[in-house]
């Protein structure tokens, strides 16, 4: 575990009182599943928020058992020595709002039924979900975060930290992300919605005490695959090789992209709960950083903290000109932020791959703050 944070625990907070959604809709309890990495210093002064993308958890950075054979999905990019230096800085993980891994969800237990809430839970936007990160913030003590981070939608939840508490977070880092997701991209997630919705097993998202519609998951999986890679990243990855010859002239046969897909689409049914796919789609779709701000460059006035944004060349869900949009409207307004675009062949992905290219430009840019 040399350069880890080690063995670390997921750890749950219950809010007192009742947490009010964007919709208009309130639930009386909601609990919060989060993780914490270094030391919180005396001042309380160098808390960093990281949050997670569509399909992440809590768990960022280490390990949850001496056992364990998979550190956290950030786990490159959090430890000592390491972008977010835990020898610097404390960093807290938290599991959104809507999420089936600790924060309560749509597959939780509604208190006042004893059954889960399936489609009966709220719709989640991504504002509730800063929401209740910082009623979070607030149970730990900390009144100024040093800085919100996050990719993907993580990134979209480090912009609305920025516009929704500026007073309460020094910086933020939004890393292939932006302030809206392209009609593109919610035409994948469309597909991927449709699949869960039209398997038969899914009976209207009432299907915790039978089978799981696992078929529509498994598509809805492999439609986001597709997204996060590059049509570099296909070439070299799987080019057109077939992953068996047999079966070459019917249906059996598969290219090894095909197999890759079925074989990740099916494995994500192993973990994760349909209808938490169907809200935590919802929620970026929805997504939008001017809503209710009287337009985007009014939205980015709200942003008062510094601002470093991350993209990366060929990422084909959250394209660099998204990003340089927001770049010039906030030197427009008088803000400065700092742009990276990475160069790189892995797609999205890139955020969760190309670590090396973006320790340093972080690491300066938290130094600066």
């Amino acid at each position: 575990m040399s350069g880890s944070v080690g063995v670390v625990k997921t750890q749950f907070f219950t809010l007192k009182e009742e947490f009010f959604f964007e919709s208009g809709r309130v639930l009386s309890s909601v609990t919060v599943a989060y993780e914490t990495y270094g030391k919180l210093n005396e001042a309380r002064d160098n808390a960093i928020l990281v949050c997670h993308a569509l399909t992440g958890n809590a768990h960022a950075a280490g390990f949850n058992r001496e056992d364990d054979q998979r550190p956290g999905w950030w786990d490159s990019m959090i430890g000592p020595g390491k972008a977010f230096d835990t020898d610097k800085y404390f960093v807290i993980s938290s599991n959104f709002l809507g999420s089936c891994f600790g924060t309560t969800g749509p597959s939780s237990v509604d208190p006042q039924t004893k059954k889960r809430y399936g489609l009966k839970f709220p719709v989640v936007t991504v504002r509730d979900m800063v929401k209740l990160q910082k009623k979070l913030i607030d149970h730990l003590g900390i009144e100024v975060l040093h800085s919100v981070a996050g990719g993907s939608m993580g990134g979209m939840q480090a912009l609305e930290w920025g516009a929704t508490f500026p007073y309460a977070t020094k910086s933020i880092i939004p890393i292939a992300a932006s302030a809206a997701v392209t009609p593109m991209a919610i035409a994948f997630n469309a597909i991927a919605k449709f699949a869960i919705m039209k398997d038969p097993n899914w009976r209207g998202g009432d299907y915790y005490d039978d089978v799981a519609p696992l078929d529509g998951l498994a598509i809805a999986r492999m439609a986001g695959h597709i997204t996060y890679m590059s049509d570099a990243s296909f070439h070299s990855k799987f080019g057109r090789r077939y992953a068996t010859f047999e079966g070459i002239y019917d249906f059996k046969g598969l290219f090894e992209v095909e197999n890759y897909l079925r074989y990740n689409g099916y494995k994500f049914t192993e973990f994760y709960d349909p209808n938490t796919y169907l809200y935590v789609l919802k929620a970026m779709d929805i997504f939008e950083l001017a809503y209710g701000r009287n337009g985007l460059k009014d939205a980015l006035r709200l942003i008062t903290s510094k601002a470093l944004f991350i993209t990366f060349t060929s990422d084909f869900l959250f394209p660099p000109y998204q990003t340089e949009e927001l770049v010039t409207l906030m030197k427009e307004i008088g803000n400065e932020p700092r742009w990276e675009n990475i160069e790189s062949d892995y797609g999205h992905d890139a955020f969760l791959l190309e670590f090396e290219a973006q320790t340093e430009i972080i690491k300066n840019f938290l130094s600066e703050v």
